[in-house]
């Protein structure tokens, strides 16, 4: 069996605003679609939290093998997004948390923090990192922390899980940028196209 996958895609992204950053194409093809494809491919369950008054996010990922659940309280926070997704998920040992937010991520990324999870059973939490060892995403989360996570408030995701679980969190060096690189502004992703040669 492989592990649920959860992608967090609920939130306003108000700094690309009248754009929606998840819906900038690379490729000719919306972010948010592109790694929820990429997700699909690695597990056989991958669930896509968004808010109830995006239209296009939900279009975006209705082709695919996802399944979509709607978050009525995103507005709260990204823990009322996680709490959510985590609920709605089939019971496994552990499940993937992805942001929807990362486009340099690929297949082969997720598949290699997946391979820590496999290899390193002694941790708790399994994730990405820069070349030069910075931690990102995606992350894993054993099912021992599935009490804690359903216990957060606000907008701070699960970083006091990770922090009290230090020492037992694996990290696994991804290329570059990759676990960290996000785009929050049209300046950013101007600069990044320009960079990487990516067109839209």
């Amino acid at each position: 069996m492989t592990l649920p996958i959860l992608i967090l895609a609920a939130g306003a992204a108000s700094r690309m605003a009248p754009r929606d950053k998840l819906l900038e194409p690379i490729h000719g093809t919306p972010l948010l679609t592109r790694i929820t494809e990429i997700a699909c491919k690695v597990s056989d369950f991958t669930l896509v939290a968004l808010p109830p008054d995006r239209p296009a996010r939900h279009a975006a990922i209705e082709h695919t093998a996802a399944r979509l659940l709607t978050v009525p309280d995103a507005a709260e926070g990204m823990n009322a997004t996680l709490r959510a997704g985590l609920a709605a998920l089939p019971k496994a040992p552990a499940f993937m948390l992805l942001l929807a937010d990362l486009p340099d991520l690929t297949e082969e990324d997720l598949r290699a923090v997946v391979q820590s999870h496999q290899a390193h059973p002694e941790a708790l939490i399994w994730r990405g990192a820069t070349s030069d060892g910075k931690p990102g995403h995606p992350v894993i989360f054993s099912s021992q922390l599935y009490e804690k996570i359903q216990q957060l408030q606000g907008d701070d995701g699960a970083k006091s899980i990770v922090a009290a679980a230090q020492g037992r969190v694996h990290l696994t060096p991804l290329p570059g940028q990759r676990a960290r690189l996000d785009l929050d502004t049209p300046e950013a992703w101007a600069a990044w196209r320009k960079a990487t040669n990516t067109p839209r």
